[in-house]
């Protein structure tokens, strides 16, 4: 799935509501929950998106990426120097705001999204003239199985790095 192309119209006639643009940082890292706003830091910086799909208050996988992998030193030197990241959230017990569950379900189809964790890296371009968003999916991963106990942050920044490569 190297190149989708499809109207994103939806989700740029939401507007970017302040409350719902952004998590607080933690671990001097900046996750955007609107992709409109993702984007434009993307466009702006010229990084790629890295977007990953959670389920934050029910999914034991997701709890250990995080734990593992997003709060290592490695990955938060790693992700301010390479990525966007936009939190795709699906909680079970606490309610999104519609707008953004909405997002979030439309996302998820577009990617094909069947399992969590999942992360996406992608880039994401409006064409002036059509007004079609144009994504650029470069890759996906997820827990990084496998890696060896405590250095799982390093299995994940190799498989991240080679999404990464794909960029061109």
């Amino acid at each position: 799935m190297k190149q989708l192309s499809f109207i994103l119209f939806l989700f740029f006639a939401f507007s970017s509501c302040d409350s719902i643009a952004q998590k607080p940082v933690a671990n001097g890292l900046k996750w955007y929950t609107d992709i409109n706003e993702a984007q434009k830091q993307s466009q702006a910086t010229h990084k790629p998106i890295f977007a990953l799909f959670t389920g934050s208050d029910w999914c034991i996988w997701c709890h250990r990426l995080q734990n593992d992998v997003f709060d290592k030193p490695e990955f938060v030197q790693w992700a301010k120097k390479n990525v966007i990241l936009l939190e795709l959230d699906f909680p079970r017990t606490k309610q999104l705001a519609p707008e953004l569950a909405k997002q979030n379900n439309e996302l998820q189809s577009v990617f094909k999204v069947q399992g969590f964790p999942t992360v996406w890296i992608f880039t994401l371009n409006q064409d002036t003239a059509t007004k079609k968003m144009n994504i650029a999916a470069l890759g996906s991963t997820g827990y990084p199985q496998g890696a060896e106990p405590g250095k799982e942050q390093v299995k994940f920044l190799s498989d991240a790095n080679k999404i990464l490569a794909n960029k061109s």
